[in-house]
Parts: structure tokens; C-alpha cells; sequence
């Protein structure tokens, strides 16, 4: 089923999410150029939606926009992948210490709920969108340690994590599909700040670990084939 909100009221908003979705999920993958005209045409709007849409996008970070080029989705350069870890590995640690101070039932409802669609997406080889979701699972703790400024760097953070990890992955094992983010609960459901700074720390080093940060060519796929599921 396609995914794509065909319409003539589609705005810049809406098309920002749906793209936005495509490359979280790995269907466009870095590198990857987003013609202006076959947006238009795919999502039946002017080129200045499109352009409103598309430069949303790039102050995300999720793609650069290069003068008499066009748009390309954001590539990482190893020295990036490189930072952008380190930087995780500074901030959450201490965020999910934070969290386990302040977690509700309900948190722990929410964060459940995210593991279980993250499962699913991986046993439906959705991988792409078990990143996603995974990301999405960071997020949900630096909201519960009600630490806005670092939750937006954060935001940050995970999408360039997500693109370096579609460049640099060595196998599905690079995304969050074993015990850690289970462990993560349960130190949080205990309000045990130490073991989740410690989970957190010894969770990100191990998604480090099995990225292969030696570069890789990536295959190409056509936008239409990017928005649909």
C-alpha cells in the first residue's frame, strides 16, 4: 500500500513527515538526490511547497542542499559517525540516570510499547523502521528526565545516527534488537540510576562496535520506490 499523500492540499508539513519517514527508515538511503519536479509530481504540489518541505529537511540535517545541485540525503563522513557516538556517549548515559529518578507507570507502559513494535518491525524485515522506532526509544527517555535542551540535541543525535548507520552498518545486529533496551526498562521500572547510566553507556558502545566505519557504496532507489511501503 502506498504511503504517499497524493493530493493537492498535501503541505509543506505533511511532505517534510512522509520524506522525513523514508529516511529514517532507510528507504532513501544517503546520498540519495530528491529531484524537485518528481516531488511535485509525486505529491501533486507547487515547487514552493516543495522547497519549504525540502529546506525543513536540511536544517533537520537529513539532507544538504548544494547550489545548482539540488537536494541530497545527508551523507556522514567518517569523522561524523565518529562524533556523533562520542556525543551520544556523553549525553544519554547521564540522561538515562536522570530518567530512572522520574519514571511512571505510564513511561514504562510507553517505552514497552516502543520494544514491542520494534520487535515486530524486525520479524516483518523492516529493519529501517526498527531503527526508527529504536531512535524513537532514546527520545522517550530524555523526555522522561524532563531535560529539554539535551533532548533536542538529542533529536539531532539519533537522526544522524540513523544515516550514519544506513552507511556504516556491518549487520542487522548493528540495530537495538537484543536485551539492552528490555534491561534499560527494568533499570528505570527500579528507579536504579546507576544500572541504566551504566546499560546506557555499555548499550551505545556496543552499536559503535558493530558498525563498520570504513565506508561503503550504497544502492540507489527511485523516490516513488522510497514512499511506498
Amino acid at each position: 500500500m502506498s504511503s504517499i499523500t497524493k493530493t493537492k492540499s498535501a503541505s509543506a508539513e505533511d511532505i517534510t513527515a512522509q520524506l522525513a519517514n523514508a529516511v529514517h527508515e532507510h528507504r532513501l538511503k544517503p546520498g540519495a538526490k530528491l529531484r524537485e519536479d518528481e516531488v511535485c509530481d509525486i505529491f501533486g504540489v507547487s515547487r514552493t511547497v516543495v522547497r519549504q518541505a525540502l529546506r525543513a529537511m536540511a536544517f533537520e540535517g537529513l539532507l544538504t542542499i548544494e547550489k545548482n545541485r539540488g537536494a541530497f540525503v545527508s551523507k556522514p563522513s567518517l569523522k561524523e559517525a565518529h562524533e556523533v557516538f562520542q556525543a551520544r556517549a556523553l549525553l544519554e548515559p547521564s540522561t538515562a540516570k536522570a530518567a530512572a529518578e522520574r519514571t511512571t507507570p505510564d513511561d514504562i507502559a510507553l517505552l514497552e510499547r516502543h520494544i514491542k513494535e520494534e520487535h515486530e518491525a524486525l520479524d516483518l524485515n523492516q529493519p529501517g523502521l526498527a531503527l526508527k522506532l529504536s531512535g524513537d526509544f532514546h527520545l522517550e527517555i530524555a523526555r522522561i528526565a524532563d531535560q529539554q535542551t539535551i533532548e533536542q540535541f538529542l533529536k539531532q543525535l539519533v537522526s544522524r545516527s540513523s544515516l550514519v548507520i544506513a552507511l556504516y552498518w556491518k549487520r542487522r545486529s548493528a540495530l537495538c534488537e537484543n536485551n539492552a533496551h528490555h534491561a534499560l526498562v527494568d533499570a528505570l521500572r527500579n528507579h536504579d540510576g546507576t544500572a541504566a547510566e551504566d546499560l546506557m553507556k555499555g548499550h551505545l558502545l556496543d552499536i559503535y562496535s558493530q558498525l563498520d566505519l570504513r565506508g561503503k557504496d550504497e544502492s540507489s532507489t527511485s523516490l516513488k520506490e522510497a514512499l511506498r511501503r
